[in-house]
Parts: C-alpha cells; sequence; structure tokens
C-alpha cells in the first residue's frame, strides 16, 4: 500500500478577512475532493487572512497511480485564478 501526501501553501492576495479566505478554501477542497476522491483539509495558517496550507492524502496499490493523482491535484488547486501557491511538497511512502 503506498500513501502520498501533498502540502500546499497557499496565497490570496485579494483577501480582507477570514470569511473571504474560508470561502476561497471550502470551494477548493469541495472542488478538488469531487474531482480526484481524496482526502484535503486545511493543515496550518488557519488564523491568517491571506494565507493558507492544504493537506491532501491518497492512498493507492501503485506508487505511479498515487504520483500521478497527486500532480494532478496540484496542477488543478494551480489554475484556479483566486490564489497563488508559494510552495508545495510531496511526499510518497
Amino acid at each position: 500500500m503506498m500513501v502520498g501526501i501533498l502540502k500546499v501553501e497557499i496565497f490570496i492576495g485579494w483577501s480582507t478577512s477570514l470569511k473571504d479566505k474560508r470561502r476561497v478554501v471550502r470551494g477548493i477542497c469541495d472542488r478538488i475532493r469531487s474531482r480526484h476522491n481524496v482526502a484535503i483539509a486545511e493543515v496550518d495558517n488557519c488564523d491568517l487572512w491571506q494565507r493558507c496550507t492544504l493537506g491532501i492524502a491518497c492512498v493507492s496499490n501503485d506508487v505511479g497511480v498515487v504520483e500521478g493523482v497527486l500532480s494532478q491535484v496540484l496542477k488543478d488547486i494551480e489554475t484556479c485564478a483566486e490564489l497563488e501557491v508559494t510552495g508545495f511538497e510531496k511526499t510518497v511512502v
């Protein structure tokens, strides 16, 4: 069994409140969850208006599948116009 973990740091430059940030984060989490069948949650920087860290997990019996899914998830997050990806870290165990 292979477990893939993707940690993505995002910046929402136009956000002026936690409400704005949470609307964007909830939308991206719902979209990623439904399109890619992965677990996703906000894991850090929860009280900052413009920064967020998302944690994504994927499980499969093939390392290629895990790497492919996490790469697709990262591409999907990067295409969102409301935010900017400032960093990411991918680990497959």
